[in-house]
């Protein structure tokens, strides 16, 4: 069995790893990088339609949950998001900002990829595709890891930068838990983060008509802590769409970030009229409109008419009690309804939880009981926001590992 010797081997040809191998790079460490991918950067390929939403400016401590919120804020204050769009503007990459402070490539997301590959030519670092690990072991300070083609590596430094369990057709495994695992590292609760949420099939039936229909909305739930305790409400502003199997867009997928099964979520359809004003104004200028076809004003056509069939509303305005107008109100601006799930990891966009933060060291992403070995991007407990702030926590967990390692 051949065997060879480097000062760091990276798990995970993903951003995380690839950003930690160019920094390692530079400092002269001999790095390699192995994937079981077939090309790396497969998340960054097909993520923002394409055109990769590469970073936020608006990134902060506030964008990311964790058991321990404060953990990531030293790598993303050293390695910030104005500092990844120096690296994307210096390759001559032309990018444009959406809502929200997000930041797309005009091109394609593959502009990113070759960056990230040439900026580790230009480090030395040697990149292996298609190949697994078969096993690790510690022996004295270095790690022996055998490798699926029947060559060995012994290295300084292990850096595990595989991801989580999200779109297993992308070759997500829990195979960084597994590592933490081995050298007793705690792990925080994991599940599907942004990633759309789905009716029991009595309300689905009732909703099929609107699978399609948008609306910009504010949706709304009480999280709980992993002791049950409820915490302060939150919100998210963005579109929502009604799916054959529930609810998704943007604001769902955000507030699935914090909602938990059994959990209701509050649904506010038209955030910014007032509903029964407008229904009693309609009324009062056009009494013989249909009321579905007044609501249909306010909000889209097959929404009120599905609203209107399930608050019992239906023949003129004219012929309807102003209490019941009044109504629509609560029934389109703050629907409260009660998810039974997700669609799981298949179309999660990340995993929530992951190697505990208290296992590591802030500063540096090192396992604070096992010398040389770093966990880097999203195995850790730390998840981001819908709108880029995923890709700079790897940024910048994969540039705090790659000083250290």
């Amino acid at each position: 069995m051949k065997s060879s010797d480097l000062d760091v081997l990276i798990v995970g040809a993903g951003a995380a790893g690839m950003m930690c191998a160019i920094e390692a790079g530079k400092r002269g460490r001999r790095v390699r990088v192995i994937d079981h991918a077939r090309a790396p950067g497969e998340k960054i390929r097909i993520s923002g339609g394409g055109r990769c939403n590469f970073t936020n400016l608006g990134t902060s401590g506030a964008n990311f949950l964790s058991e321990n919120p404060r953990f990531a804020l030293s790598a993303l204050k050293r390695f910030t998001q104005h500092d990844f769009l120096k690296m994307v503007e210096r390759h001559g990459i032309a990018w444009h900002e959406k809502t929200l402070g997000q930041l797309f490539c005009d091109d394609s997301a593959k502009q990113i990829i070759r960056m990230l590959t040439d900026e580790m030519k230009a480090a030395g670092v040697t990149l292996s595709l298609g190949l697994g690990v078969t096993s690790i072991a510690r022996s004295g300070d270095r790690f022996e890891v055998a490798l699926d083609d029947g060559t060995r590596v012994s290295a300084a430094s292990l850096v595990v930068a595989t991801g989580g369990k999200s779109i297993p057709k992308m070759g997500a495994t829990g195979w960084g838990y597994d590592v933490a695992r081995q050298f007793d590292l705690r792990l925080t609760e994991t599940r599907p983060a942004l990633v759309p949420l789905t009716f029991e099939p009595t309300l689905l039936e009732q909703l099929v008509p609107l699978a399609g229909v948008a609306v910009d909305a504010v949706v709304k739930t009480t999280p709980t802590n992993p002791k049950g305790e409820r915490l302060k409400d939150v919100s998210f502003t963005e579109a929502m769409l009604f799916t054959h199997r529930g609810l998704s867009g943007p604001s769902i997928l955000q507030i699935s970030s914090y909602w938990r099964e059994g959990e209701a979520i509050t649904v506010n359809m038209a955030p910014s009229e007032d509903v029964s004003a407008r229904m009693l104004a309609a009324k009062t200028e056009n009494g013989k409109q249909a009321v579905h076809t007044a609501l249909g004003h306010i909000i889209p056509r097959r929404l009120a008419e599905v609203i209107c069939a399930r608050e019992g509303l239906a023949g003129k305005l004219a012929e309807v009690g102003d209490k019941k107008l009044r109504a629509l109100d609560q029934a389109v601006n703050a629907w409260t309804v009660k998810p039974v799930g997700s669609e799981g990891y298949r179309t999660a966009e990340v995993t929530l939880g992951g190697v505990d933060t208290a296992a590591l060291d802030q500063q540096t992403m090192e396992a604070k009981t096992v010398p040389g070995l770093f966990f880097i991007g999203e195995v850790v407990d730390v998840t981001g926001w819908l709108g880029g702030y995923n890709f700079q926590w790897a940024w910048s967990s994969g540039w705090a590992a790659g000083q250290n390692c």
